[in-house]
């Protein structure tokens, strides 16, 4: 670096620098400005599939836009409405704002999102969507009709959806949704039905159509003068409505009035009018009737003349004229002007290149459009031409430019298309669109991709050629390539793969062809698939298929058990007779973990080294304790009963016996023979448990035979086995019936021990012997009462059979006119069944029908939820219930005499009777129970000002009565105030609500006395001084009072005008003992002395000493207190003592001695630092003069930071106590280092 000349002679300056500015602060961290990129306007980019992409472009004109939306477009809400659209349809939704503020909307998506965003669109941005009309409330019942049966047919009639204000709600607004020509339609209909039922006079008159328009007048000038002069009702039909009929309605002479005028100007105008009609494409006759009418309002306004439009599904194109004669050719000139305003044409466009002249986010047509605001042009992929309207100097401009774009388009744009089996379709698109994207990039093109199998490729023409060649080679490669599947256990995926895939990349570079893919982690299949060309995948699947077999033959598994004890010397020092074992084997040895009580040790490799390495860690075994093997003899019949379930009860044996091994043999060995493998004394002690349990089962193993009927059974078993149970509970012995696959279906086999087989032989002889008695036998029940016995699935039969020893009753099925009962089974049974159905058909007999009525309205109450209150009352009473169909609301005529309810209700209806049917007795008390569910309603008296505490908070409390009671409590509103609560439900359930209730305003009631006790409270006078000494540290003192006399107690903040007033509330007895109690502190503190004394502040702080220990040892020990002056005291030095007599003066004499002590100590440390003072100035004058020669000098460094001063209560502060104020020095410069001190 070249170092700075400076001329001879020239005094020399050193630089002086600040240490801030040599070593700066970093800079604070600017917050990350984050760019949001509009994702909707990026599809550009991606892939589109298919081309049925659709682009529309239309204007809202200002006059039809919603004045909500004319002030916010552009602040948020006109482009959230649009986003929510898009969101909604899937369509591109761009809008702008022109400078006569009518909106363009440019909408691209598939034709249907297009159609259903532009009707969004229509719907958010335009106003003629609905029309609120009122109608007096009283005439909405005639629009209503019965059932709301005239309203419906009016919006089926008019296409529109007509909203009804409820009959709670006081609105007499209508709202008519719909089409412009529907709401006409509708509202005019409305109208006339409330004019009809209007009570005020009511005329029609008919004039016919063609004069409309004159008694209107433009913008309705002449209908709206005669409303205001009259104030009639005036109701003339729309021009959409084609009747002559003019409706008036309101009072009589206003009404006579319009009428006259009406007339009036029907009769002038049929003398005066004359027409011409004219020929105006039918195109073009939107133009004439202008933006809601108004251009034919204006030529009527300005020429007295009426233009009749031909209906819109019309196919003519006559517009009549008609009015006086001499304004004829004025309103005809106005119509010819009106109707070349505006002109359509078509530009010749392929459909291909339609997005190539809208350009990215339509900014090509958005140039073409931004200076024609009045021009329209709509785009369809399915036509190749491009629709132009406007006024036609705009429309001929935009033509031209059009035009001209899409020549050049044309010229220097193609289009291939390419036809690619779909299967293809995601290699050539790769992964996330790799390789498409790829090739949009380089070369520009567009690459449209249709699920037909069509490629369409759209660009400059090399550019589209190279992408052509690109794609047939990629789809002739893929074409010649092939797909096979090989399985592979996953469990081998880890060893192919390798570790971090160095296997499988091995095996990927020799196959370089080809593609090896693996499921994913969470697909359990075990196919690996391959794919490439043919020759390359055939080598590479033999390849793993003879890696598969290798990894199958070394990885055969065994498990062997060996003492826990022994898994040390099976490792060996250091681990080297494992590893020993593992590198003669060649195998995979794994032994359990140190905490791991499982001692079994698992062996993985080819199956002859896993035999070889499981014979040598067994000898290691053998050789360390005298193992030995032994065989016992126990037939292959015991051998689930030993083993137990889930093998529990030998591994039992195991365990108890030292941890040996048993094994049975395998059941295709038909070997007897069990081995037991452990230390000699264990197999001694296995083995003598096992033939304990041999024998055991020998014992309890003895068989008999008997043999019966396969049809008896049945009986035999009983109903779910329930005999054959109890013979095994009361025997012992286990019976075994014949299945169907059995050749003797006659023998059952009965097995246990001796004596218990023996009692259930004779058991079963005895019950075969009575079931070879077994007889059938007929009865006749009338055919009336089978349904009884059959109802339920046959409940009440097969209760029968059971108590009648299982006797079988069929009765003749549905459909079959018989009496005949048949009975099966032993004779005495079938006698007690017999007396038991004539039993039951004698009560049946004896049943009765009674109607019980209750209202319709409670019989949902009465059922109970799921029907459970009635079920309850059928079982109870043995009845059954029948309730009516509610739709059945024919009178009913009482004959019993039952009252329902009041004398003045209304008629007994079919829908009210409940039949019951029972027994006369208990269909009467079934009667009264169904009466005693009928609800009622009682008003408890309960004062206004307890409801809140009655619902509780979130009407916990009153919801809790209801679940308990079961009832239903309405309380007051709030507007009316009354002392009452309406309890609704069964009489018995409403009774005791009422006395919960009544309970609940007694403990309320009790409560209110309660505070009105509590809230007896009184002032007393206090010095404020002695505040602190009666709240006490930490409030204790004060906490003490307040527990002790259950009160509270309140203190003023400082500096109120009541400042020296404290106030106590509670019960009145309480309230006066915490006053003596605070009295009595209040009169120790009058007793004590204060006194104030002078000490120099330089020594408060030690005084004070550390967080105030000195200053507190000292009050502690002469029992005073001491207050030393806060910064802001006018008196730095002045110290108050508070205390008994003795006890200021001795602590006064001992504070002023201190104070002379610790003086002398500061006037030290200032002679100290007087000294220290003038020997750093002599310093500083020595390192100036030797400083001269040098030329940098750094100044605000951390090293010129002073040493802090001990003595300085700022630096040093105490708590509670006072600081000195020290003059204010300069602030010190923030280095790196922190603030200086």
């Amino acid at each position: 670096m070249q170092q700075p000349v400076i001329e001879e002679g020239a005094a020399y300056e050193p630089s002086i620098r600040s240490y801030d500015d040599l070593f700066p602060a970093l800079p604070e961290s600017a917050t990350a400005v984050q760019n949001v990129n509009n994702a909707m306007g990026q599809w550009n980019n991606k892939m589109r599939v298919g081309s049925s992409i659709v682009t529309q472009v239309f204007r809202v004109p200002f006059e039809e836009r919603k004045l909500d939306h004319s002030e916010k477009f552009g602040e948020g809400e006109s482009m959230t409405t649009c986003l929510n659209i898009m969101k909604d349809t899937g369509a591109h939704i761009e809008i702008s704002s022109s400078k006569d503020q009518s909106l363009t909307f440019l909408v691209t998506g598939k034709q249907n999102e297009v159609l259903e965003a532009r009707r969004k669109i229509l719907t958010h941005f335009q106003t003629q969507a609905n029309k609120q009309i009122s109608i007096p409330k009283e005439h909405h019942r005639w629009i209503l009709g019965k059932k709301g049966e005239r309203l419906k047919d009016l919006e089926k009639i008019t296409a529109t959806k007509i909203s009804v204000p409820s009959m709670n709600d006081n609105s007499d607004i209508i709202t008519i949704t719909g089409t412009k020509e529907g709401i006409e339609k509708a509202e005019h209909e409305i109208r006339i039905t409330s004019d009809e039922q209007s009570k005020k006079a009511f005329e029609r008159i008919v004039v016919p159509k063609i004069y409309h328009p004159f008694i209107v007048g433009a913008y309705n000038e002449n209908l709206n003068a005669m409303i205001n002069e009259t104030g009639a009702r005036i109701n003339v039909p729309p021009p959409s409505v084609m009747k002559d009929e003019i409706v008036i309605a309101g009072e009589k002479e206003g009404v006579l009035a319009a009428k006259a005028k009406i007339e009036a100007i029907h009769k002038e105008m049929e003398k005066r009018c004359t027409t011409v009609s004219v020929e105006v494409p039918k195109s073009q006759h939107k133009y004439v009737i202008g933006p809601r009418g108004g251009t034919i309002a204006e030529i009527l306004q300005l020429t007295g003349v009426s233009v009749e439009m031909p209906p819109g599904d019309s196919a003519t194109g006559t517009i009549t004229l008609r009015g006086p004669h001499d304004k004829l050719g004025i309103a005809l000139s106005k119509v010819y002007e009106k109707a070349n305003s505006v002109c359509a044409t078509d530009v010749e466009a392929p459909s291909w290149i339609h997005k190539y002249i809208i350009g990215r986010k339509g900014a090509n047509i958005k140039e073409i459009t931004q200076h024609l605001p009045k021009v329209h042009i709509e785009f369809t992929d399915k036509e190749d031409r491009i629709k132009i309207e406007g006024p036609p100097e705009e429309v001929e401009k935009a033509k031209e430019q059009i035009e001209a774009k899409a020549r050049e388009l044309v010229s220097k744009l193609v289009f291939v298309e390419i036809n690619v089996d779909p299967r293809f379709y995601k290699h050539i698109i790769g992964k996330n669109g790799a390789n498409v994207n790829r090739l949009k990039d380089e070369t520009g093109v567009q690459i449209n991709i249709d699920e037909s199998g069509l490629i369409r490729l759209e660009g400059n023409k090399p550019e589209v050629q190279k992408v052509k060649q690109e794609l047939e080679e990629m789809v002739f490669k893929l074409e010649n390539e092939k797909e096979k599947d090989v399985i592979i256990d996953q469990r081998h995926y880890k060893n192919i793969i390798g570790t971090k895939g160095d296997n499988i990349k091995e095996i990927r570079e020799k196959f370089n062809q080809v593609q090896i893919n693996f499921p994913g982690p969470g697909d359990k299949r075990d196919v690996v698939k391959i794919r490439g060309p043919k020759e390359d995948v055939d080598k590479c699947h033999k390849y793993l298929v003879k890696l598969v077999k290798e990894l199958n033959e070394s990885s055969y598994q065994v498990e062997v058990p060996i003492y826990k004890k022994f898994h040390k010397f099976i490792i060996g020092k250091g681990g080297a007779n494992i590893r020993k074992i593992r590198e003669e084997t060649q195998t995979k040895i794994d032994l359990p973990a140190e905490g791991d009580k499982n001692d079994v040790i698992t062996i993985t490799g080819k199956k002859e080294n896993v035999e070889d390495a499981k014979e040598k860690i067994r000898k290691i075994q053998d050789e360390l304790e005298n193992i030995i093997t032994d065989e016992i003899t126990i037939p292959p019949k015991f051998y689930n009963s030993i083993i137990g379930t889930g093998g529990k009860l030998i591994r039992s044996i195991m365990e108890d016996c030292g941890g040996v091994a048993i094994k049975f043999p395998s059941a295709e060995s038909k070997s007897d023979k069990v081995t037991i493998r452990g230390p000699k004394d264990d197999v001694e002690r296995a083995k003598q448990q096992l033939l304990e349990l041999t024998n055991e089962r020998q014992l309890s193993s003895f068989t008999a035979e008997v043999r019966a009927k396969p049809q008896h059974h049945k009986f035999l078993i009983g109903k779910n086995g329930a005999n054959i149970k109890k013979i095994r509970d009361s025997t012992g012995a286990r019976i075994v019936f014949p299945n169907n696959s059995d050749e003797d279906r006659e023998l059952i086999t009965i097995i246990g021990k001796k004596e218990a087989v023996e009692q259930a032989k004779s058991i079963l002889q005895r019950a075969i012997k009575d079931i070879d008695n077994i007889i059938e036998s007929e009865m006749t029940v009338e055919p009336r009462h089978h349904k009884h016995f059959v109802a339920r699935r046959g409940e009440q039969l097969h209760r029968i059979s059971d108590e009648c020893g299982g006797v079988m009753i069929s009765f003749p099925r549905s459909g079959v006119q018989s009496d005949k009962v048949v009975l099966k089974g032993a004779k005495d049974c079938i006698d007690a069944a017999k007396a038991r159905i004539q039993e039951i058909i004698g009560n049946l007999e004896s049943m009765v029908t009674i109607e019980c009525i209750i209202p319709q309205k409670h019989h949902r109450t009465v059922m109970g939820a799921k029907g459970h209150k009635v079920q309850g009352i059928t079982a109870d009473f043995d009845v059954q219930i029948k309730f009516p169909d509610r739709d059945n609301t024919k009178e009913y005529y009482n004959h019993d005499g039952q009252v329902n309810g009041d004398i003045n209700t209304e008629p007994i209806r079919q829908c009210d009777v409940i039949c019951i049917t029972g027994k006369d007795q208990n269909c009467q008390k079934a009667k009264q129970a169904l009466l005693d569910l009928v609800p009622i309603t009682i008003d408890v008296e309960v004062p206004f000002e307890l409801h809140r505490s009655i619902i509780g908070q979130k009407g916990q409390d009153v919801k809790r009565l209801m679940d308990t009671y079961d009832v239903h409590i309405v309380l007051s509103p709030a507007h009316e105030k009354q002392d009452l609560i309406k309890i609704t439900g069964t009489p018995v359930n409403v009774e005791r609500a009422k006395v919960a209730v009544q309970e609940r305003v007694g403990q309320l009631e009790d409560e209110r006395k309660d505070r009105e006790l509590r809230s007896f409270y009184i002032e007393i006078d206090v010095n404020p001084d002695y505040h602190p000494k009666i709240i006490g540290k930490k409030g204790a003192v004060i906490s003490k009072i307040r527990a002790d006399n259950d009160v509270q107690i309140t203190f003023p903040k400082k500096g109120d005008p009541d400042e020296q007033k404290i106030t106590i509330t509670g019960y009145e007895q309480n309230v006066y003992k915490a006053k003596e109690d605070i009295m009595k502190i209040v009169n120790e503190l009058n007793e004590l002395v204060k006194e104030e004394i002078t000490i120099d502040s330089r020594v408060h702080s030690r005084l004070i000493g550390a967080r105030g220990r000195n200053i507190r040892k000292i009050m502690d020990e002469y029992k005073v207190d001491i207050k030393f002056p806060r910064s802001d005291d006018p008196d730095p030095n002045l110290v108050i003592i508070t205390g008994s007599e003795d006890g200021v003066l001795e602590v006064k004499d001992h504070l002023l001695m201190l104070e002379e002590e610790y003086l002398q100590d500061v006037a030290e440390q200032e002679l100290r630092e007087s000294f220290r003072g003038s020997f750093n100035s002599s310093s500083d004058s020595n390192n100036s003069r030797k400083s001269e020669g040098n030329g940098f000098v750094v100044q605000g460094g951390p090293w010129e930071q002073r040493a802090p001063n001990t003595a300085s209560v700022t630096e040093f502060p105490s708590f509670g106590g006072s600081r000195v104020e020290e003059p204010p020095q300069p602030a010190p410069v923030s280095g790196a280092w922190g603030p200086r001190r």
